[in-house]
């Protein structure tokens, strides 16, 4: 049965940020994932997952300055400094946490950024990145972002995340393959999920088009689910989506994989 990790960055918001690890057990996930949480000392956020009795499965590395976007510097030139500086800091959180996976996200680049000078950019740091973290057992991951919701993201499509990781060649840098991303700017969901199979470190999900609950929308996840499960897909599905109208309310999709 696919296992699923609630991501209590976009659920379980009526409630303080620390207290979402309980909310996500007591609603029956045994993980949870997260997109920042800096404003916390690690310590007490790894005391609150094993309060909780929830393992923490991926987290975001910070974002950078809102001036530059606020999604990344990956493969943003000039802040090659401030990156290492954002990746150390996700190393420390992540092994306090016992997280393996981080994600790196790659910035927005448009106006006067060189394409060419961003690519070679984010290969230059993503080499950089996952040998300064081969010693900590952490996966670093990219995500391509879908250009509707964030129009200048440097990474749109799996086949340029392809391409990246080919290019930075490390073992330790893997896929983060976003359904929701995925169905908007590609679609065939069950051929890149095969296609994709061998790279993919973490699955996420969201309904399309309007990143409510999975039950919501346009996909057929029962029938996405089955699929994975087929796969022998042996990591997390993180459901990083926007409850439509309350968090437990909108849980009933859950039932059947409920812990």
């Amino acid at each position: 049965m696919p296992r699923f990790a609630a991501n209590i960055s976009t659920l379980f918001t009526e409630e303080p940020f620390l207290e979402r690890f309980e909310c996500a057990r007591q609603a029956g996930f045994r993980a949870v994932e997260f997109q920042y949480a800096y404003d916390y000392e690690p310590a007490e956020l790894a005391d609150r997952a094993a309060t909780a009795g929830v393992s923490v499965e991926l987290m975001n590395a910070p974002p950078g300055e809102v001036a530059l976007g606020g999604m990344g510097l990956a493969a943003l030139s000039g802040q090659e400094d401030a990156f290492k500086a954002t990746i150390d800091e996700a190393l420390r959180y992540a092994q306090a946490l016992g997280c393996e996976r981080v994600h790196v996200l790659a910035g927005q680049v448009g106006g006067d950024r060189d394409p060419h000078e961003a690519l070679e950019t984010y290969i230059s740091n993503l080499k950089w990145a996952c040998e300064h973290a081969a010693s900590s057992l952490v996966s670093l991951l990219i995500e391509p972002i879908n250009s509707r919701d964030r129009p200048r993201y440097f990474l749109n499509e799996l086949a340029d995340a392809r391409s990246v990781i080919e290019l930075v060649d490390e073992d330790n840098l893997r896929l983060q393959l976003d359904l929701y991303h995925c169905q908007i700017m590609e679609g065939d969901l069950l051929t890149h999920l095969d296609e994709f199979a061998g790279l993919t470190e973490h699955i996420q999900i969201a309904g399309v088009p309007t990143r409510n609950e999975p039950d919501a929308g346009e996909i057929n996840y029962p029938y996405i689910f089955a699929h994975i499960d087929a796969m022998a897909y042996p990591g997390w599905i993180g459901c990083e989506y926007i409850p439509a109208n309350g968090t437990s309310a909108g849980l009933g999709w859950f039932a059947p994989y409920r812990s």
